[in-house]
């Protein structure tokens, strides 16, 4: 992708979308992913409507930013972009992307590191991983921890995990 190409489209189907004042938060329905855009990214991704070329981009990112952000920094957001499939992929672009790390580019503007491109990604828990007590879901409570009888819907505490209800004692 050259500097006078568009970038690639967003994605926007299977998304909820919050625009907070600082940031954007974007949960991926379908792979169940929660990303956080600080300002920059999220500007990148807004205009990201296969139209707007990274010199557009870089014009808009240093004026609405108020920072002297360059190319390198609209070629970061868009890899981010990416790997987080927030955009439409073109393969070919990829490949002729620059090679660029967030630590270079740190590096290399340090004055203006604040405004690079940032998304923190996190994986939503399945509702199994989220029950705060897994005991909840099972109607049964067996393996459930217990300290006496009574803790256990079994009344059978049995070394320190409900078991079974235990059977009567037919001679006892």
């Amino acid at each position: 992708m050259t500097s006078t190409a568009a970038l690639p489209r967003a994605r926007i189907d299977g998304l909820v979308i919050k625009e907070l004042p600082n940031e954007t938060l974007v949960y991926d329905l379908e792979r169940d992913e929660a990303h956080c855009l600080n300002q920059a990214a999220a500007l990148v991704w807004k205009h990201c409507d296969g139209k707007t070329t990274i010199v557009k981009m870089t014009s808009l990112l240093q004026a609405q930013l108020d920072t002297s952000a360059n190319a390198d920094v609209v070629w970061l957001a868009i890899k981010q972009l990416q790997r987080f499939h927030l955009v439409e992929s073109y393969d070919e672009e990829t490949a002729a992307m620059p090679s660029l790390s967030r630590r270079n580019l740190v590096l290399k503007h340090a004055p203006a590191a604040l405004v690079l491109p940032l998304i923190m990604s996190i994986s939503a828990p399945t509702a199994a991983q989220a029950a705060t007590d897994p005991c909840i879901a099972n109607p049964s409570g067996l393996g459930c921890p217990c300290q006496t009888d009574n803790d256990c819907d079994s009344f059978n505490c049995n070394a320190g995990t409900c078991g079974p209800p235990l059977k009567p004692n037919p001679g006892g």
